[in-house]
């Protein structure tokens, strides 16, 4: 009997309607160890070259990891991989709550789906018996409606539901997958994948919980958390006010995107802030899965033009500065509204926010007009004017809402006019809330990462940065790095700390761990405990070394793909904005990024990847991280 994990990939052929059940070894768990890593091992197995995002050749994995469902903080966590829609290259996303634990619980560790259901239909799984159901009474609910429906025809308030919104069913480019209503695998277009496949949700129920091989140890680290929480100088603001802490960090160090990435800081960032939301709206903290840490917001509005309902939880951190400063808005209220639209439809709050706030600048420097907008006075700090946006983009509605619906890359081609010089996109994904002018080893990240501009693919310059305290280069020396860099530089040495701490988290991606727990420096938990809870969990004698090997590998057959796919280093690109001065006041007024510091350390990134100066890896690379199986699928 296996520890921590099932031994079962449950293999879904919608085309047929077959279901079948794969047992792989020992030796391929502890390779992969789960996420992201192993759903890679399919897809580029399964997937031919070429094949359409939204075809019925496109194969979506849904994989948890070898920890999930055990009783310790951070490891409730799933990872959605496809071909995305929005890059054309990898799709990954992950998601948290209760639902991951749960489908390991209900007997198996990971769902590979082919093909498409020639009607909708959702996946029922209850402790190792699955089956396919109908689905067509689901179609166009919001999120919060069809898991109610479920519920009642399931006869369980305890089912657990991933499923497409039906912003989706609208063709919304920037989809998500949404379990608990408010927990979203978002970012990649996932959601409109599953869409693509009628599949509607995956539903799951179980009551096996994983064997442990050290339950003592695992009981013992466990107990700690709660202990070193306080003693933890960024752990008790994450606890109190959730992501939403950092956004008065952020506007003090000059990197809260303001007005479309204009500017550093939002002169109203004290409306917009944990603080403020505890003072008013925040109803309770929720959390994932044995998690302690509680980060999750709940907020209730009953009054008022703004209301917000508990289900739909509350605004993070990034939502509240794509829907905030980026948009130039200080309503909290009106921010949570728009936080429960688009869980209610499904859509990725970064992507929404984001291209609603590009919109506003185009209309603002006259690029659109009120004859595109379809009469909507589109303006920096109109909450209203936003909402409305953000309603006719949910709905794909008229040309405007249409356009909005496909992120601002396509809009801006629909629009043209210049559109392009006020676009934050990397590989089709708009930036998320952390400024590469201030962090600079980020800016190599958005542009490497193989999926997009993202902000948890790596650790943030302020951790390698002159004055960083003990604790973090403490834990980060156990990966290797011991020289703090200068601020604002983008030096060999803080490539090479983008990229050992890249691994560490593409190794949190594989085993399902979340990143607010486990990490290279700023988490409840650091490297060690990451190694000491594997092992407890799994009775394996890994090491940090074993475990950046797997991260490497997940990274790998990433660009493997993307390189088969036709994206290299030609899509390593970041948008134009991010080398024009950053406006206002502030630290980082002035301060741009320069292509000369990029392309340098794209070239040491490459190197430190032992990958070609293309950014493709290399048959000598993949055989050294013992992947060698995916040289076939490199490009010729």
């Amino acid at each position: 009997m296996p520890n921590g994990y099932n031994g079962k990939i449950l293999h879904v052929d919608l085309t047929k309607g077959e279901l079948t059940v794969e047992e792989p070894d020992e030796a391929f768990y502890r390779k992969y160890m789960g996420g992201s890593a192993m759903g890679m091992y399919y897809i580029l197995r399964d997937m031919p070259k070429g094949a359409d995002p939204l075809g019925p050749e496109n194969v979506l994995t849904l994989m948890t990891g070898v920890t999930t469902g055990a009783a310790i903080s951070g490891q409730s966590r799933i990872n959605a991989n496809a071909k995305s829609p929005i890059s054309g290259g990898i799709g990954d996303s992950q998601g948290g709550g209760f639902f991951p634990a749960e489908m390991k619980f209900a007997g198996v560790d990971g769902i590979v789906v082919k093909g498409k259901s020639p009607k909708p239909v959702y996946l029922w799984i209850k402790d190792g018996a699955f089956e396919l159901r109908d689905a067509a009474h689901l179609m166009g609910k919001k999120t919060g409606e069809a898991e109610e429906m479920l519920k009642r025809e399931l006869g369980d308030n305890k089912i657990e539901v991933l499923q497409h919104g039906p912003a989706a069913e609208k063709g919304v480019l920037f989809s998500s997958l949404v379990s608990m209503s408010n927990r979203n695998n978002g970012r990649t277009g996932m959601g409109l994948v599953m869409a693509s496949k009628n599949l509607k949700a995956v539903v799951v129920r179980g009551s096996k919980k994983p064997t442990l091989a050290n339950s003592k140890a695992l009981a013992d680290l466990n107990k700690t958390g709660p202990k070193i929480l306080p003693d933890n100088p960024d752990m008790p603001g994450l606890a109190e006010e959730g992501t939403a802490t950092v956004v008065l960090f952020q506007n003090t160090i000059g990197s809260l995107p303001t007005r479309n990435y204009n500017e550093g800081q939002f002169e109203a960032c004290d409306d917009i802030s944990g603080a403020r939301m505890v003072q008013t709206i925040l109803k309770e903290r929720d959390t994932c899965y044995a998690c302690v840490v509680r980060c999750k917001r709940v907020v209730e509005i009953k009054e008022g033009a703004y209301r917000a309902e508990p289900k739909y939880g509350g605004p993070e951190y990034e939502t509240l500065s794509t829907f905030g400063s980026y948009c130039g808005v200080n309503n909290l209220a009106a921010i949570a509204k728009a936080n429960q639209m688009c869980n209610e439809y499904g859509v990725d709050t970064i992507a929404a926010g984001a291209t609603i706030a590009f919109a506003m600048e185009c209309f603002e420097k006259g690029v659109i007009t009120k004859e595109q907008t379809g009469g909507l006075e589109l303006k920096f700090g109109d909450a209203d004017a936003m909402l409305k946006a953000l309603e006719l983009m949910l709905g794909a509605e008229g040309d405007f809402g249409k356009a909005l619906s496909q992120g601002s890359e396509r809009a801006a081609k629909v629009w043209g006019n210049g559109a392009d010089e006020f676009l934050i996109t990397v590989k089709g994904a708009e930036a998320p809330a952390h400024m590469p002018q201030a962090k600079r080893s980020l800016g190599l990240i958005y542009a490497v990462n193989p999926f997009g501009a993202d902000h948890q693919s790596s650790e943030h310059d302020p951790y390698y940065e002159e004055g960083v305290a003990d604790l973090n280069l403490n834990r980060l020396k156990m990966l290797g790095l011991g020289e703090p860099q200068p601020g604002y530089s983008l030096t060999e040495e803080k490539v090479r700390f983008a990229y050992l701490t890249e691994v560490f988290y593409s190794m949190l991606d594989s085993v399902e761990l979340c990143q607010f727990v486990f990490g290279p420096a700023w988490t409840l938990y650091g490297p060690a405990e990451t190694v000491e809870m594997i092992r407890a969990v799994t009775g394996w004698d890994v090491t940090v070394e074993e475990l950046m090997e797997v991260g490497a590998r997940r990274l790998n057959l990433f660009r493997t793909f993307n390189a088969r796919e036709g994206l290299t280093r030609n899509a390593d690109k970041l948008p134009k904005k991010f080398f024009k001065q950053l406006q206002g006041s502030g630290p980082t007024a002035g301060i741009a990024l320069t292509h000369e510091e990029i392309e340098s350390a794209l070239d040491n990134y490459y190197k430190f990847a032992g990958w070609t100066n293309d950014g493709v890896p290399t048959r000598e690379t993949l055989k050294k991280h013992d992947i060698e199986w995916a040289a076939e699928y490199l490009p010729a």
